[in-house]
């Protein structure tokens, strides 16, 4: 007889979850070795989640009853397309759960809630192969020609205040 499958449920976050998300997000940053990087708080994560203005949603995938993965994610918008889609900043299922289908369970649920005509983008690691090959089996293309941006910290502050000076 063949072992029973776990069930695997995807489910929107709560309030209830932000500390669980919070453990989630730093075992996200010690896989990337960018654990020096995280710096959210409890605080910060459930005003960004559940806020008066949220700026993002999330995606909780849980087995067992226990929260194994998240899905975090923001609208965009594309000009050529005067459609809106689908930024999804983070994907991540705890190592010992991948290979089961939690992943593409999490990724489908994120998936439906883009609309038809629109578009779901995201990021990877260049090292990142697991990753890679996953994104690869479902369908996902690179974007060759694009190279990532970033502007922060100094030099965005300095390129703002550009802004501030021609008020």
């Amino acid at each position: 007889m063949a072992p029973a499958q776990t069930a695997t449920l995807v489910r929107a976050a709560t309030a209830h979850d932000v500390p669980r998300l919070l453990e989630l997000f730093g075992a996200l940053a010690d896989y990337e070795h960018l654990r020096d990087e995280l710096h959210a708080t409890d605080e910060q994560l459930h005003d960004a989640l559940f806020g008066e203005r949220p700026a993002a949603e999330a995606l909780i995938v849980e087995r067992a009853g226990e929260a194994v993965g998240y899905a975090l994610f923001f609208p965009t918008f594309s000009t050529f397309l005067a459609r809106s889609g689908i930024w999804l900043e983070d994907l991540f299922v705890l190592p010992e759960h991948r290979a089961a289908g939690v992943g593409r369970a999490l990724l489908a649920a994120v998936a439906a809630r883009v609309g038809e005509g629109a578009r779901l983008e995201w990021a990877a690691l260049d090292w990142n192969e697991l990753a890679l090959g996953f994104y690869r089996g479902i369908g996902a293309r690179t974007m060759d020609g694009w190279t990532s941006l970033r502007l922060d910290g100094e030099a965005l502050a300095s390129l703002a205040a550009e802004s501030a000076d021609r008020r």
